[in-house]
């Protein structure tokens, strides 16, 4: 109710002159980056006054005709360049790849309008973010921290996002005017792309997890046992009791598993499979097995992370 109200407040100031637009009745988007997040934004809003530029547009000659032919398709009007492309935008949706957010951010400011807002929806680290907003802030424009939280795909420009910064709430109108579904997480610019960075440790290495272990179990023909075991095993516990219930497994039998996990190490290599999450496996089953701890009376995530990291530091002092 909130985001709505302070959606009807901005437009009613847009329509009446109180907010800098450069047309009378709708704010001019321009989107940098057309891959699969930029094409599925400008998909959703069915829009066909949209500006778009892709880097690719200038590099090889057939893989530039190819992205030529895929902003035809989707309607949108092709810019030059990203400066030219955004010059006469009231909102600029950088969508590019991670590598690459940061000189998109320095492209756009060379262009970019006093008072435009420029929405960084790529996957970047909170510093990175930060560095961003420096260099759009410094040009004149409105910098908001965007963290996309779900594939873009089927829900294309209603995915959930995170939205952060100094200029978020005003920002938040604007993409709720588009039919976009924001949601505000207070604090500073990088808020929302931390929260999703440090999710993706667990959501990305599930990912990689999942990779390492069922090509292992193709490849020795046990996937449908390993499968079955698994789903076995599941509980219902939410993330938070999962995770206090592996800290106090993992420094009451970190070595014992650390031990194991070096055999299936072995095991990975004979199969040869690179275990790289096994790796890493190892060393943080080593790492609190080593401590000495034991957590079985202390209740709770926080508690027993704090207790980890106190032992953690006095291990950097000795």
């Amino acid at each position: 109710m909130r985001q709505n109200l302070a959606s009807l407040i901005l437009l009613e100031s847009f329509y009446y002159g109180s907010v800098t637009m450069t047309q009378q009745n709708t704010p001019k988007i321009a989107v940098i980056g057309f891959g699969e997040a930029g094409s599925c934004l400008c998909q959703g809003w069915g829009r066909s006054d949209v500006r778009a530029f892709d880097i690719k547009q200038l590099g090889d000659s057939e893989i530039a005709a190819g992205k030529t032919r895929q902003m035809q398709e989707a309607g949108v009007i092709i810019g030059d360049d990203a400066a030219s492309t955004a010059r006469e935008a009231d909102m600029i949706f950088s969508t590019v790849t991670a590598d690459q957010a940061h000189a998109a951010a320095r492209a756009v400011a060379a262009g970019i309008r006093q008072g435009a807002y420029f929405f960084d929806l790529n996957s970047c680290a909170p510093s990175t973010k930060q560095k961003n907003a420096a260099i759009i802030t410094e040009a004149g424009g409105h910098y908001v921290d965007v963290a996309v939280m779900a594939t873009i795909t089927p829900k294309y420009h209603q995915t959930a996002m995170l939205v952060a910064g100094e200029h978020a709430e005003a920002a938040i109108a604007l993409m709720l005017a588009l039919d976009m579904k924001p949601v505000h997480v207070p604090g500073p610019v990088g808020r929302a792309s931390t929260i999703k960075m440090i999710r993706s440790v667990l959501v990305k290495g599930i990912e990689a997890l999942t990779a390492e272990c069922f090509s292992a179990a193709t490849i020795a023909g046990v996937a449908d046992e390993v499968a079955a075991s698994l789903d076995a095993s599941q509980t219902k516990d939410g993330w938070k009791d999962q995770a206090a219930y592996n800290m106090e497994r993992m420094t009451t039998h970190g070595i014992r598993r650390a031990a194991e996990m070096r055999e299936v190490a072995i095991t990975l290599a004979d199969l040869n499979i690179a275990g790289r999450m096994t790796a890493g496996t190892i060393a943080w089953q080593d790492q609190l097995g080593n401590l000495g701890l034991s957590l079985l009376d202390t209740e709770g995530l926080e508690p027993r992370l704090s207790a980890i990291h106190t032992a953690l530091d006095a291990q950097k002092d000795d």
